[in-house]
């Protein structure tokens, strides 16, 4: 039963604070807790298991042993609890988006969305569980024939972040379980009781004990759990979604025992809007992309370049409506935009502002810290817009991760590609423009995984998510690419004796 929560559940019963390891709810072995804090507030509501890396081989080896039998399961019967596990997500749909409210700060209406969007990834990898296929070949030597098989990898393990804590964990498990792989889940201290509904609806659905684990850890033992996890013998596959710095350190550990790795890492998105563009199109296209979950997600538009032509006009209408954004905590009616979910984005959020204004920016709306001021103790900073932006700004260079956008001045396309490629990074990019040879140019010529074409939101099960340069490697969702993620490739041979 769920202890004395700040909120209401439809069913109590969803709601664990208890690791799941080998199909039994544990505690730490070493018997301590780490607190969770509601951002709107700053108070703390609920503790979770802080285990550590004395914690792993005992779920490493439950998830192995698992995997034995679950590798061979039909693959019609793991679609099938696949669609159950969906099915339960659905039913408990509004009692999970609350829990992702207090932990992460989102409006109530964003966490029911990324429900929403989260479950076409258990839709999806539900039918992709039947598509994996081999092949058969006649090779150019008379009398043989050529065979490959595709077979789960083996067991997988999910490092993933605080800001979309379903979405990041059903678009890793859904390939991860299609493929028949197990897979143990380290959730962002930030999350770790949204992830664990996940888990206990996935015993519910079917899969059996130990396909599907949890550890959750205090922010102080992650990076020694996360690398005993990594450096596990019997773990075969890691998924990263999270910063380039840690990303590269992923890379680094899992390289000694040559492990498959996925990385997801940071963006510093371009949005790039032309002179032709539908301006309110690209205005409310931004609106969203930006301001969601106050400016905390990967794929969101950190740099915006707009075209000389209508940059003032384009600013004019930015602003107009970021004033009718909404800002509160995100289980209070009407709030558009909630707090940022860690005190360090505040600081990160101010020390921006300030130098783009000792680079000559101007700020045009925001920029303050609401943090402190007022009595107000939730980890709210103001909606910030800033005109005059460029290249000499911390804004330019680094992911912001909080509510503040920048607009810079471009000249022609050529110039605006040059600067949206001028990062070390390659998620996602943006553009608006109504030139269709300009779209296909573009396409091209920007270097990002994602290019979104008149469109700020792009993310879909049936799309490949990925990015190119430092924002990693390898796809997670769309046909084949993400379940071969958690697929080894074997090659028979067969000589034939006779005639053929």
């Amino acid at each position: 039963m769920a202890p004395n929560l700040p909120f209401k559940l439809n069913n109590p019963d969803i709601f664990h604070d208890k690791c799941l390891v080998d199909g039994e709810w544990v505690e730490a072995k070493s018997g301590k807790r780490f607190d969770i804090v509601d951002p709107g507030n700053g108070k703390v509501w609920a503790t979770a298991p802080d285990t550590n890396a004395e914690d792993v081989d005992a779920a490493v080896q439950a998830s192995h042993k698992a995997f034995q039998s679950f590798r061979k399961v039909n693959p019609r019967t793991r679609a099938q609890w696949m669609l159950k596990w969906d099915a339960l997500i659905r039913e408990h749909r509004d009692d999970i988006a609350q829990i992702v409210t207090y932990e992460t700060g989102k409006p109530l209406a964003e966490s029911q969305g990324e429900l929403d969007y989260s479950l076409g990834f258990t839709w999806w990898f539900a039918g992709e569980a039947e598509r994996i296929q081999g092949t058969v070949q006649t090779p150019a030597i008379p009398g043989r024939r050529v065979f490959t098989v595709k077979q789960p990898i083996g067991v997988a393990v999910a490092l993933v972040p605080w800001n979309f804590p379903i979405a990041m964990i059903l678009r890793k498990a859904g390939a991860a379980l299609a493929a028949g792989c197990t897979i143990i889940v380290k959730p962002s201290p930030e999350t770790p009781l949204s992830v664990l509904t996940l888990a206990a609806l996935a015993e519910q659905a079917g899969f059996p004990k130990g396909v599907f684990s949890v550890l959750t850890t205090s922010l102080d033992n992650t990076p020694s759990l996360s690398e005993t996890l990594c450096r596990h013998p019997l773990v075969k596959k890691v998924t990263f979604t999270g910063s380039t710095r840690v990303g590269k350190l992923v890379a680094k550990i899992c390289s000694d025992g040559l492990k498959k790795v996925t990385l997801e890492l940071g963006g510093n998105c371009p949005f790039i809007v032309f002179d032709d563009a539908d301006l309110d199109q690209a205005a409310t296209a931004l609106m969203q992309l930006k301001w969601r979950h106050a400016g905390q997600a990967c794929i969101t538009a950190n740099r915006v370049y707009v075209q000389s032509g209508v940059y003032q006009k384009f600013a004019d209408i930015l602003t107009k409506k970021t004033r009718e954004l909404i800002v509160g905590h995100g289980a209070k009616n009407g709030t558009t935009m909630g707090p940022v979910t860690t005190p360090q984005s505040l600081d990160k959020a101010a020390a921006q502002v300030s130098d783009a204004e000792k680079q000559g920016g101007k700020v045009i709306l925001g920029g303050k810290k609401m943090h402190g001021v007022n009595g107000e103790t939730g980890y709210f900073f103001e909606p910030t817009l800033i005109t005059g932006a460029n290249k000499e700004m911390l804004i330019f260079k680094e992911e912001t991760f909080a509510p503040v956008m920048a607009l810079f001045e471009f000249k022609d396309e050529d110039e605006a590609v040059e600067m949206a490629n001028a990062t070390s990074m390659g998620l996602a990019s943006y553009f608006f423009t109504k030139n269709v040879d300009r779209t296909w140019r573009l396409l091209e010529n920007l270097e990002a995984g994602m290019i979104g074409m008149n469109t700020g939101n792009q993310s879909a099960a049936e799309s490949p998510f990925g990015g190119i340069k430092e924002s990693g490697y390898g796809k997670e969702s769309g046909k084949d690419v993400a379940v071969n993620e958690y697929l080894v490739t074997k090659t028979g041979t067969l000589t034939l004796d006779g005639h053929y």
